[in-house]
């Protein structure tokens, strides 16, 4: 009697590379490592980390406890997408895992997310549920590409009132278990083809800071492919929680200039004008509503309240073309 010959499929081996941007985060940087070894050993076959000019010891750090990474040392702060580019100079494997050194993968994440990808071949790239540090939904990881009109009028207030409205494009996302095509994702943690990366041109250059990740979507989008969140896939975000209560006129500025190019970039010169103005407005309209809300408050409650004062005025500024030397970074 015969013996049947049993076909069995092809063992098909993903090999995924995991570019990192250091900026003075040295010992996030060693916890997300060893998170990678913990949890993704067999498919990271590469891990490239660039210093961005921090030389904050990371250099020798890796080469003590993590020997088989590749270490890129720039000499200045290129930004987060020339880092990025720089560092893909490096990349050999076929999946390129985009990941922030303030993460830890949790268990089964990048396997999740490669399942994703493997499954369609017009998938670009996959986002995952990304977590503050007390475990918390982190909102940042679902994102509607910015309009004049979500811009000026987002706050947490009309997101709970509208919460299915198409200007946050979240509410789809985070109310699925399964994956769910979104306009962008974080750029914290973003899996795609290397070969995707590459023909697309990477990340604009023209970015310094904010705004490089939704641009990668958006030039991902174009080219015909879809960019897909995978709940399932949980990776904790430390750096990326909105606790934090301390104003800074550096990203606060640089945040409305970066959405000013992307939106010039994307969707034409009137809707970026059209964009400065309604900032502007927003701000005049806050800046009134919180100093006389300020006159009838405690002074804990006032005192609470100055970061966002600060922040609108500081925005109020950029609009009308006061804050200048934003331009020397671009």
């Amino acid at each position: 009697m015969e013996q049947a010959i049993r076909k069995t499929q092809p063992l098909v081996i993903m090999s995924v590379s995991v570019l990192i941007i250091n900026w003075k985060s040295k010992d996030y940087l060693r916890g997300c490592l060893k998170t990678i070894e913990n949890t993704a050993k067999g498919l990271v076959t590469q891990i490239v980390v660039v210093d961005g000019g921090s030389f904050d010891g990371c250099s020798e750090m890796i080469a003590s406890e993590f020997p088989s990474v590749q270490f890129v040392q720039s000499q200045e702060n290129l930004g987060f997408g020339k880092s990025n580019n720089l560092g893909f100079e490096h990349v050999t494997e076929e999946y390129l895992f985009l990941l922030n050194p303030d993460t830890e993968l949790k268990p089964n994440a990048l396997q999740q997310m490669l399942a994703t990808i493997s499954k369609s071949s017009n998938v670009g790239i996959v986002g995952a549920r990304l977590l503050n540090t007390d475990r918390s939904l982190q909102t940042s990881c679902v994102q509607a590409f910015p309009t004049p009109q979500n811009q000026a009028f987002d706050s947490e207030c009309l997101r709970r009132l509208f919460p299915k409205s198409n200007w946050w494009g979240t509410y789809n996302a985070f109310n699925s278990r399964g994956t769910v095509e979104v306009e962008a994702i974080s750029g914290a943690a973003m899996l795609m083809q290397s070969e995707t990366f590459r023909k697309i041109g990477g990340f604009d250059k023209q970015f310094f800071m904010y705004g490089e990740d939704m641009d990668l979507c958006a030039k991902t989008r174009k080219s015909g492919l879809k960019v897909i969140y995978n709940p399932s896939a949980e990776i904790i975000h430390h750096g990326g929680g909105s606790s934090s209560r301390e104003f800074s006129k550096f990203s606060t500025v640089f945040m409305r200039e970066s959405i000013h190019y992307f939106i010039r970039k994307h969707q034409g010169p009137r809707t970026a004008i059209l964009y400065r103005f309604l900032m502007g407005t927003s701000a005049v309209l806050r800046v009134s509503t919180l100093s006389i809300r300020q006159i009838f408050v405690s002074s804990r409650k006032k005192d609470e309240s100055q970061p966002s004062v600060r922040k609108w005025i500081a925005i109020l500024r950029w609009a009308l073309g006061f804050e200048k030397w934003v331009k020397s970074y671009a």
